[in-house]
């Protein structure tokens, strides 16, 4: 299995649209030069830009240094009449035919010959055909070791669940469920994966910044209702109370459980990463976490990281 750092590159805000050619260049550079090591897009990031972007500022990187994952069901097909249903320049896809042109047109906009780690990405509404085709497909690149390790990728816990309890993933891209804000992941799947042995890399720790009060954020990808924004505003209190930053305790929080191996952050820029990284390294103090669970904020059976962690 690939051991992943404890903090990984999201590459999907580098794609969005006022980020320039040279901010998205130097927040990868910036990232290398942290000390980086795990690069995460996807086709639907910017419809390919993602890919094309990351793949440039990676160019002349010796290969075996770094992990480098993309993700399949979906194909950059600007012209294609069902893009008007999606909304987007990409059309949805877990077809097995599907799959391998995915991976060979990653490969080309990525500018490599293979990526360590593919994920099914987000086959919420085609359980079936994902889990029929796309799953035997993806797991046979592996057996072939055309891949490293594959999973699946979604912004849901019960189909994760699923997957790794119907099939055999390496691991599995949890976005938004295991977060301060929304703990589904608890239920079933983190023990699920930990007792099959499945990694879990979590993502969307800070909702968007919902967590450090970001007005116009967004949480499930809908506007925030009330109930959360309160509770949003009963954890920063209590973060502010011991003098931290809120996303800093939000960005480790998922690292206390013992299933989640590497936590996905998204900057798209030099001075957002740095920011990133100091929230990784700010120190936790133990009373922070007591105090969550004495608000009722986090469950008395909730794992948290040790007082190490930021260190490590």
């Amino acid at each position: 299995m690939i051991t992943l750092p404890r903090l990984g590159f999201g590459a999907a805000a580098i794609a969005n649209d006022g980020v320039g050619l040279g901010q998205a260049l130097d927040c990868v550079e910036a990232a290398w030069e942290s000390g980086m090591r795990y690069f995460d897009t996807a086709p639907m990031y910017g419809a390919g830009h993602s890919e094309r972007l990351l793949g440039l500022a990676l160019r002349g990187r010796p290969r075996a240094e770094y992990v480098l994952s993309t993700k399949v069901g979906r194909l950059v097909r600007p012209s294609h009449p069902d893009t008007k249903q999606t909304g987007a320049d990409w059309i949805y896809d877990f077809s097995r035919e599907g799959i391998l042109t995915s991976l060979e047109e990653s490969l080309l906009r990525l500018g490599v010959d293979s990526v360590d780690m593919l994920y099914i990405h987000d086959p919420d509404d085609h359980w079936r055909e994902a889990l029929e085709q796309a799953w035997p497909t993806v797991a046979r690149l592996r057996d072939e070791g055309v891949v490293r390790a594959v999973g699946v990728g979604m912004v849901q816990a019960p189909m994760l669940t699923r997957f790794i309890r119907e099939t055999d993933p390496d691991l599995v891209l949890a976005a938004g469920v295991y977060t301060l804000l929304d703990t589904q992941a608890l239920d079933e799947l983190l023990p699920e994966a930990e007792r099959r042995g499945v990694t879990v890399v979590a993502a969307q720790s800070l909702h968007g910044g919902l967590i450090d009060g970001v007005a116009n954020a967004m949480f499930r990808y809908r506007p925030v209702d009330e109930q959360t924004r309160a509770k949003a505003a009963h954890i920063a209190k209590v973060c502010h109370e011991f003098g931290v930053p809120t996303a800093a305790v939000a960005l480790q929080f998922p690292l206390g459980h013992p299933a989640v191996r590497c936590v996905l952050t998204g900057p798209d820029s030099r001075g957002q990463l740095a920011q990133n990284l100091e929230w990784a390294a700010q120190p936790i103090p133990a009373g922070v976490w007591m105090r969550l669970r004495e608000e009722g904020l986090l469950s008395e059976e909730m794992p948290v990281p040790s007082a190490d962690l930021a260190t490590a």
